[in-house]
């Protein structure tokens, strides 16, 4: 079949949808939802049997969706209507929610029901859930849905009376009162707003939108109070407690997550509080989970710190990178190179110290090293899980190893040797050139994974030890200092990274601004004018055809 996949962008269901539907042998197509023109027009260039939207903002319009079977992610259960509904979910608390895949006609969230699920909520920001729950769920509601429209005997199920209606969430709804909420309340109202648009508060007189909280232990304090700082996180005391809030965002136009120390002017702090680690008999995990896998100078070089003080631990053979649980790792962190004072220099800091840390596990020889994605990766993230011997990954995880969207970027953190060893030496240009998200299926198929499994983090985690217990530690460890001495003769890795580093001080420092312009779009989340042709296939056959 012919599927066109309508969404405002190419966010992680979207990718996810794009690379299951494709596995399943139909033509998959994307187009962004720019105004109703633009989408009729996609209609009639790609001629598809069925449209499906995993994300939009607005209403499909009657002309599209009275010719065309248009199908609907909406993330609630059956009879859920309105478009805030996992943020309401988690405000609640309810125990158990859903997702559920109906039919567009003209009144919102009310045409019949082709497919739903439902899932137990965790406590987590609403992005969590989105990315794992309300994914995997429309995953197979989609699925189901595609082999139901193929029956022509299939009916879906009318909405009964006219379900349960909720209003856009307002920030009025979200508002905290430091005064008289609790710990568990606060957790609530910042995680249903979280990643967007945030929770807005008033802090040293400031307004800011809060992100990424979680609860600390034992600190207490006046309520609203600023009680300490670590790692550019603030710990801010309530009525029974304290809650650490991550990162901030000012009101106003063109504003973008920060540390939330840098935002108000504080120390920093020390202190780890993104970076643990465990130990398992001779197994150490390191965890690292970043907010949205994004990886600043002062994470990497933290990071590194941790991962050498666990390499001279003579007590342990084998080190698994564990990353987060949302996000293994997505490389530099554009947010801080975009506020610094000098970006072209914070990409050149940022990169060498990825650069550093990725040197540092290909030169391990005394050690096994594992790559553990729990969560997606992209771009220098899946390079930084390369350089370990075994990588693993959960089945629902996406990789978009490229760099060429962001601005034609180069990239580094050993790419051109990482690459050709687990594909074969000219093959780079399917991963690439590709531009497209690479499934964990895939990923396997391909060469860049060595396995994967388990349908939910838990899972996964659980049966990774089992793997990694069952390592032959014993031949890997004798096999790695022989590989790694006849790679350097052959080129010294150091001869690597110089060569990508001269394309990098291009990007960073050169006279095309295409990097630097694309990670201010990217960052600003600058609405979409056009779809590009390398998803949008349908434009792609008019522009051969010129």
């Amino acid at each position: 079949m012919k599927v066109l996949l309508l969404t405002h962008s190419f966010n992680s269901l979207t990718q996810r949808l794009y690379v299951e539907i494709e596995r399943l042998g139909h033509e998959v197509s994307v187009e962004f939802d720019i105004n109703d023109h633009v989408t009729e027009e996609a209609v009639h260039l790609f001629q598809p049997d069925i449209l499906i939207a995993p994300f939009l903002k607005r209403a499909i319009p009657e002309s599209i969706w009275s010719k065309l079977t248009c199908l609907i992610v909406h993330p609630g259960p059956k009879g859920d209507r309105g478009p805030s509904s996992l943020d309401w979910a988690i405000l609640r608390g309810e125990k158990q929610w859903g997702v559920t895949l109906l039919q567009a006609v003209a009144d919102m969230d009310a045409g019949p029901i082709w497919a739903s699920r439902r899932f137990a909520m965790r406590t987590a920001p609403k992005s969590s859930i989105y990315r794992n729950e309300v994914s995997d769920g429309a995953v197979e509601c989609v699925l189901e849905a595609l082999a139901k429209f193929q029956d022509p005997n299939f009916i879906p199920e009318p909405l009964q009376g006219d379900g349960n209606w909720n209003d856009l969430m307002k920030q009025t709804d979200r508002h905290i009162d430091w005064g008289t909420d609790d710990s568990a309340t606060i957790l609530r109202k910042i995680q249903c707003g979280d990643g967007n648009p945030g929770v807005l508060d008033i802090i040293n007189d400031s307004e800011v939108y809060l992100h990424n909280a979680c609860l600390e232990p034992s600190l207490k304090g006046t309520p609203g109070d600023i009680l300490a700082t670590r790692n550019g996180a603030i710990c801010r005391a309530t009525t029974d407690g304290a809650i650490w809030i991550g990162h901030l965002r000012k009101k106003g136009k063109d504003t973008f997550k920060l540390p939330a120390t840098e935002i108000l002017g504080l120390p920093y702090g020390e202190g780890e509080r993104d970076i643990i680690f465990e130990k398992e008999g001779e197994i150490g995990y390191l965890h690292f989970p970043f907010h949205n896998g994004a990886m600043n100078t002062d994470q990497c070089q933290r990071l590194l710190h941790a991962y050498e003080n666990a390499r001279t631990d003579k007590d342990i053979h084998t080190i698994v990178l564990m990353g987060g649980e949302d996000f293994f790792s997505n490389g530099i962190h554009l947010n801080a190179i975009e506020a610094a004072p000098r970006p072209a220099e914070e990409s050149w800091n940022n990169i060498n110290a990825m650069d550093d840390l990725c040197e540092t596990i290909i030169r391990t020889t005394d050690k096994v090293t594992v790559a553990a994605l729990s969560g997606n990766a992209g771009a220098g993230g899946v390079f930084f899980a390369l350089t370990c011997d075994k990588i693993y990954a959960r089945n629902g995880v996406v990789l978009n190893p490229h760099y060429k969207n962001m601005g034609n970027l180069f990239g580094s953190e050993y790419w051109t040797y990482l690459l050709p060893k687990r594909i074969g030496a000219g093959n780079e240009a399917l991963v690439m050139e590709h531009r497209l998200p690479i499934s964990a299926i895939n990923g396997v198929e391909m060469g860049l994974l060595t396995s994967c499994f388990g349908e939910t983090v838990a899972q996964f985690r659980e049966t990774l030890r089992k793997k990694v217990h069952e390592l032959d530690h014993h031949a890997i460890l004798a096999d790695k200092p022989v590989v790694r001495e006849k790679d350097e003769a052959k080129k010294p890795l150091n001869e690597y990274r110089r060569e990508e580093l001269e394309h990098m001080k291009l990007n960073f420092f050169g006279f095309d601004p295409s990097y630097h312009v694309a990670r201010y779009k990217f960052v600003l989340r600058e609405p979409k004018s056009h779809t590009p042709l390398y998803l949008a296939k349908h434009r792609q056959r008019v522009k051969n055809r010129m």
